[in-house]
């Protein structure tokens, strides 16, 4: 199960946060035009320290308030980042509430499309921003396409997923584990040991076919963590989260800072 409605993104750790961004760091609501003419949402939070820009992926529910809400921590942190919304062709525009019912429109998703749509956020990111250097981050369903990204998009840099979907086949699509040879930016991976639907075994097969490709990547497997375990609600896996949150900092700042 992805987060509930109610999911909050944990806060990084206070070290690694900038200065107070003055007039804050709130996200804006943006409208923005894909290659086939399709209008989507996405939320896009400013910081004017970093080169780099993050792309967030969200999961199967599209653009609610925990990626509007995670644009605003990346900026927190330094990096501009915009967070997009899957399902404009399906579904108009976002955000999308508690009564979204998601599971349709994710269905009729294609990955050439959502890429087309990162590609129309990662212009609005640089034309907004003056990002130089992009990164995806992405989640579930969003952590699947930040990896295929890295193997199609060639604006990328650098590419993270939270518990992403490898395997395609229940997507009938290749995923990350059928295309990891051709995955070409440097990788990080972040699963919990006790997630359901992504089996730890899955994970090391992964990862070994990343090594075999000599792609530059790191792959961390939390214990005990369920899947959605990046939620600060979930007290008992706070230690996961802020040690999320530096391998992931500390990997942008390495490859897009």
């Amino acid at each position: 199960m992805c987060f509930d409605f109610d999911a909050r993104p944990p806060t990084p750790p206070e070290d690694l946060l900038l200065a107070p961004i003055a007039g804050g760091a709130a996200a804006e609501l943006l409208e923005l035009t894909s290659a086939d003419g399709t209008r989507f949402s996405a939320s896009l939070a400013h910081s004017g320290d970093r080169e780099g820009g993050i792309l967030i992926f969200p999961d199967v529910r599209g653009l609610y308030p925990f990626y509007i809400e995670l644009a605003e921590r990346f900026a927190q942190a330094g990096y501009p980042a915009i967070a997009m919304d899957y399902f404009g062709r399906t579904a108009g525009l976002g955000p999308r509430d508690e009564d979204f019912e998601y599971m349709p429109h994710v269905q009729q998703l294609k990955v050439p499309q959502v890429q087309e749509d990162a590609a129309a956020a990662l212009v609005a990111l640089r034309d907004r921003t003056g990002a130089g250097k992009f990164a995806t981050v992405g989640f579930c369903l969003g952590g699947m396409e930040s990896f295929l990204a890295g193997a199609d998009m060639t604006e990328l840099t650098a590419v993270v997923g939270f518990y992403a979907a490898l395997d395609g086949s229940r997507f009938g699509i290749g995923g990350p584990l059928q295309r990891a040879a051709e995955i070409r930016v440097p990788l990080l991976g972040l699963f919990g040991g006790a997630d359901q639907g992504i089996p730890v075994e899955q994970v090391e097969q992964f990862d070994a076919k990343l090594t075999d490709a000599g792609l530059e990547h790191e792959i961390h497997i939390y214990p005990g963590a369920p899947h959605s375990f990046f939620d600060r609600r979930y007290e008992e896996h706070a230690e996961a989260c802020e040690d999320a949150w530096r391998r992931m900092l500390g990997f942008l700042e390495h490859h897009i800072g």
